[in-house]
C-alpha cells in the first residue's frame, strides 16, 4: 500500500493554489502561490462607465492569441477570462499601466501577462482565484478637489475686495 501511495504521489502533477489580487484603487496586481508572494505588477482596470467588476472569480478560459469581438478586434494577448461577460486579464502595449484605461478588462504588460498565463496554465484554472477589490481612482465615493468660487460682478468691481482669499466651493463628485 505504501508503494502504491508513493507511486501515486510521484505521478501527481504539482500545483499550488494561485491567488491573483487586483486592487483597483492602487491599480496593482499581486500574485501569490500557496500564500507566498511572487509578483506585484502595475495594471490598468476599467475606466468610469466601464468599471471592472469587484469580487472573487474563477478563471474558466484561456487564449494565448485573442482579439476582442466587441472592441474593434483589439489584441488581447495571453487572455485569462474570469467573467461570462468577457472580462479578462490580458497583455497590452499601451503605456497607461497604473491608471484606469480599459473597457473593463485588467491590462498588464505583455511580458507580465505571458508570465501569468504560464503560471495559471501550470497550476490549472481550477486552482486559481482572481479577486478584485477597491474603487477606481475618481470613481464613486471619491471627493472632488475644492475649487475657488468665482468672484461676483460686485466683488470684481470693488477696489477694496481682497483678491488673495477665495472661498472653497462645495465639494461635488466628479464624473469622467
Amino acid at each position: 500500500a505504501l508503494v502504491a501511495l508513493a507511486a501515486t504521489l510521484a505521478f501527481t502533477p504539482a500545483h499550488a493554489d494561485l491567488l491573483i489580487q487586483i486592487d483597483k484603487s492602487t491599480q496593482e496586481m499581486t500574485v501569490t502561490a500557496d500564500g507566498a508572494h511572487l509578483y506585484t505588477w502595475p495594471v490598468s482596470t476599467g475606466v468610469a462607465g466601464h468599471d471592472t467588476p469587484a469580487g472573487a472569480f474563477s478563471p474558466f478560459r484561456m487564449e494565448k492569441d485573442h482579439f476582442s469581438q466587441e472592441w474593434d478586434d483589439a489584441p488581447m494577448p495571453y487572455s485569462i477570462f474570469f467573467t461570462k461577460k468577457g472580462h479578462a486579464i490580458h497583455g497590452t502595449n499601451h503605456t497607461s499601466l497604473g491608471h484606469p484605461a480599459s473597457h473593463g478588462c485588467v491590462r498588464l504588460s505583455v511580458k507580465h501577462a505571458a508570465m501569468l498565463w504560464d503560471l495559471v496554465k501550470k497550476n490549472k484554472m481550477a486552482h486559481t482565484t482572481v479577486v478584485l477589490t477597491g474603487e477606481i481612482p475618481g470613481g464613486p465615493g471619491t471627493p472632488a478637489v475644492a475649487r475657488a468660487r468665482p468672484r461676483t460682478n460686485q466683488a470684481a468691481n470693488d477696489p477694496d475686495a481682497d483678491d488673495t482669499v477665495a472661498e472653497a466651493a462645495p465639494l461635488r463628485r466628479q464624473t469622467f
